[in-house]
């Protein structure tokens, strides 16, 4: 197990550096750029906040983007939401189905390991990534609140944070047991997945009858606008993360133990 789990490792080391870094630099970026558009924030605050659907969609009808707190959780929040997620879905969608996808299943299958142990290997990997760009990304911000001499409320940083890991586990969940079900590259389907859970939950914040389906969505617990806030996590919406996840983690491996590989 070990020496595919560094064989993974390896191979994704250059997408983890890639993303974790472009999404990292693009959040601390827009935390420097808060210094420079201070004066111009307080003037379109009022503004951003009476825009109706998109207010609502993008948490400034509840934050204001005056301050630091409500410009990370509007603007950083939702940068951080959309990347993370893409990232976790191309991690995940072809961790298994590249095998057969590029015909190094042979050799990877003449290993005396089971199927399983390999599955285990792969998810460990997906998982160790996820947690990697997590910190990465968290210490781009940090440094940013740093240079500015700001504060920001810690509590709620890294509870921002911790959520956001969720939802990219969730999001990997699902595309891990979508890459059982094929021996050919999705990566299309992997970043469908993550941009179709994002538009859920932007259209859940503005049409009632979406609204009370939130929980259903990935993104609805891990909300910057409501997380700064201290709008409490909706405990269904934790539920059926943590069921997604293990029932689609549990089907890959369901799947692919039975499947006949492709050479």
């Amino acid at each position: 197990m070990r020496s595919v789990l560094k064989r993974e490792l390896l191979l994704n080391i250059k997408s983890l550096l890639i993303w974790s870094l472009s999404v990292g630099s693009m959040g601390l970026a827009c935390i420097l750029l808060y210094q420079s558009m201070e004066g111009e924030m307080k003037d379109m605050a009022d503004a951003f906040s009476n825009m109706g659907a998109f207010s609502e969609a993008f948490g400034m009808s509840t934050l204001s983007i005056a301050s630091l707190k409500g410009y990370f959780a509007t603007e950083i929040g939702a940068v951080h939401g959309l990347g993370s997620g893409m990232f976790a879905a191309i991690v995940a969608i072809n961790i298994i189905s590249k095998e057969e996808d590029a015909h190094t299943g042979e050799f990877l299958f003449s290993f005396p390991l089971s199927r399983s142990k390999i599955l285990v290997s792969k998810g460990i990997c997906v998982a160790f990534m996820l947690i990697v760009f997590t910190v990465v990304c968290s210490l781009f911000y940090l440094t940013g609140f740093k240079i500015l001499g700001e504060e920001i409320p810690m509590d709620e940083f890294f509870r921002f944070m911790g959520m956001q890991l969720l939802m990219n586990a969730e999001v990997a969940g699902i595309c891990f047991g979508v890459s059982s079900l094929t021996g050919k590259n999705r990566m299309g389907i992997g970043l469908g997945i993550a941009l179709l859970c994002y538009c859920y939950d932007v259209m859940g914040r503005v049409i009632p009858d979406v609204k009370k389906y939130l929980y259903l969505g990935p993104y609805s617990y891990c909300n910057a606008s409501e997380i700064f806030t201290d709008v409490a996590t909706s405990a269904k919406a934790i539920i059926v993360a943590v069921v997604l996840l293990v029932s689609c983690t549990a089907f890959a491996f369901w799947n692919y133990n039975k499947r006949d590989l492709a050479s």
